[in-house]
């Protein structure tokens, strides 16, 4: 069998990081009639590169595939909505934007973060793959072109005279299975003098804090600092200031300027992570091998708490229906006979099945209607929001649970 090639420096991949199974893809869910029929399962085998130490999944499925039409609208989660806004209050003030300048998006969803800088009278446009969540943003009155980003459509954008003074793309670096050929369209598509900021989850936080359950087939990369500093640089964009933020248990925002712009000066904050992720081992590949034996440590304590629930004659159901979920259920085999339900607040979710494992999603109001005594929240990262969302199954006596470090319950 021949070695899938490194999607950065396509060297052999031959060591692998962690081995998740067989899993649906995340966003694949089921509507009832569905429900008896085969289903689509890809191995979720995650590889690091001994050359580049980039992390990555083998590309089984194509982005056309699971971005053509999508289940994942930022606009449902009040956090985001919250994020969104004050990166938008930030960059303004930052880079001095007006109705002189243009901000693009890439992968810029139903529209939840150009919709501040329209607020701010700042010209926008909107790169946006899935049809369905473009349409989203349109009626919003964004302006949003329905491709794929990379060199081509950069330079179709370009040609038009679109280059972006700012450039966003939030959550997208690791979607994308042609790396180089997206950093490289970022580079096109900037002005001489613009910025780019990228958001990304962050290897070190999914290592630190066991996150394997944010690896899924529509995350073909999980990236380091040291990573994307090198990927950068290689298509001449320089990197000269970094942030971690909150969101998605931990991220990364990174900010880049063409090389030759010598305006920008480099933040102390770069050379102080790029050391901190070398002591930490993000330089060694034996740092990136320890990760598959934890993992197993945790399915094991999950599997545990829900046995020893079903004994006592606990119910347990979720709360939650992101790609999480999906990964977490189907590697620790988790069906309904542990976890009856659960509920999501975007309608576009209720109604339907978790892939692989079934389980049913509902609204939030299906909690009160059955009085669970625990709720496992999948969404883990945005515990404090949900339990404070649902803090009236206190009322009962139910109990929250967060299966990521490790299991862990809340009164």
């Amino acid at each position: 069998m021949s070695r899938s090639k490194c999607r950065l420096c396509a060297c052999d991949l031959e060591h692998t990081f962690v081995d998740l199974g067989m899993s649906p893809l995340a966003n694949s869910y089921l509507q009832p009639a569905q429900l008896g029929h085969m289903e689509r399962f890809y191995p979720l085998h995650v590889y690091v590169c001994q050359h580049c130490l980039l992390v990555q999944l083998e590309e089984f499925q194509s982005p056309e595939d699971i971005f053509g039409d999508y289940a994942y609208f930022s606009s449902y989660s009040d956090s985001f909505l919250q994020h969104a806004r004050s990166y938008v209050d930030t960059a303004v003030e930052r880079w001095g934007l007006a109705a002189k300048n243009l901000v693009v998006e890439v992968a810029s969803n139903d529209g939840y973060l150009l919709q501040y800088f329209v607020e701010r009278s700042v010209p926008v446009l909107g790169i946006e793959p899935a049809v369905n969540v473009a349409a989203v943003a349109m009626r919003k009155g964004i302006p949003t072109v329905t491709k794929f980003f990379g060199m081509e459509s950069a330079r179709q954008l370009a040609a038009e005279g679109r280059q972006g003074d700012l450039i966003i793309a939030n959550n997208v670096l690791a979607h994308v299975p042609q790396v180089n050929d997206f950093v490289a369209g970022l580079k096109i598509l900037l002005k001489p003098t613009g910025v780019v900021t990228v958001e990304f989850p962050h290897l070190a936080q999914l290592m630190a804090r066991n996150q394997f359950d944010t690896i899924y087939h529509e995350h073909f990369s999980y990236f380091s600092f040291l990573v994307v500093e090198r990927l950068f640089a290689q298509h001449g964009i320089k990197v000269f200031d970094v942030e971690e933020i909150w969101t998605h248990g931990g991220s990364l925002r990174v900010y880049g300027c063409h090389a030759e712009d010598d305006a920008k000066h480099v933040n102390v904050r770069v050379d102080e992570l790029r050391s901190r992720e070398r002591q930490t081992g993000f330089a060694d590949l034996a740092h990136y091998l320890a990760f598959g034996p934890q993992v197993e440590e945790t399915k094991q304590k999950l599997l545990s708490f829900l046995i020893s629930a079903k004994r006592e004659g606990k119910t347990v159901v979720g709360y939650g229906a992101p790609a999480k979920a999906i990964t977490l259920l189907n590697y620790c085999g988790v069906r309904t006979d542990f976890i009856e339900y659960t509920v999501d607040r975007s309608p576009h979710k209720q109604g339907q099945y978790l892939p692989g494992v079934h389980v049913p999603i509902y609204a939030p109001e299906r909690l009160r209607q059955t009085r669970p005594h625990y709720v496992l929240i999948f969404a883990w990262n945005l515990r404090e929001e949900i339990m404070s969302q649902i803090a009236y199954i206190r009322e009962w006596g139910g109990q929250f649970v967060v299966p990521i470090p490790e299991v862990a319950v809340y009164s």
